[in-house]
């Protein structure tokens, strides 16, 4: 069963974009104002806001207004629950290849002699397109 974690979604989806991992990079070095933070993209400062809204939304991101100036701080939980669910790719992933290793090694040194593979599958006919009311084919 697949389990929704609409926090994850929301992580991953605000780190798809470049210019939102740029601003990340910088808040790692400390907190910034608002317009410190946009000076080195070559964008208006409302997209700049644009950007960080959606880091806020995700947690990533803490806005804090001290008088008239807003400054942003870096909040890595949200990371860190992304990169405990990628560890589990990981592990999964390094002990397949371990078990690869491992076999390729004992295959080399004539313990055992590799499987043949078995034939590939037939390819399937398309199937047939569906008409419409007119008699025309649908577009894809």
């Amino acid at each position: 069963m697949v389990q929704y974690q609409p926090s994850l979604d929301t992580t991953f989806a605000a780190l798809a974009d470049p210019t939102r991992r740029a601003i990340l990079a910088r808040l790692v070095e400390r907190d910034f104002a608002v317009g410190e933070l946009a000076q080195p993209f070559d964008m208006s400062l409302p997209a700049v806001s644009k950007h960080l809204r959606v880091l806020e939304r995700a947690g990533l991101v803490r806005r804090d207004k001290v008088s008239r100036i807003v400054r942003c701080r870096l909040q890595a939980k949200p990371m860190q629950e992304a990169a405990r669910w990628l560890d589990t790719y990981q592990r999964f992933w390094t002990d397949k290849l371990e078990a690869l290793d491992r076999y390729f090694a004992a295959t080399s040194s004539g313990e055992t002699t590799p499987p043949t593979p078995a034939p590939a599958p037939a390819p399937t006919p398309p199937r047939p397109r569906r008409s419409t009311r007119r008699g025309l084919p649908r577009p894809r």
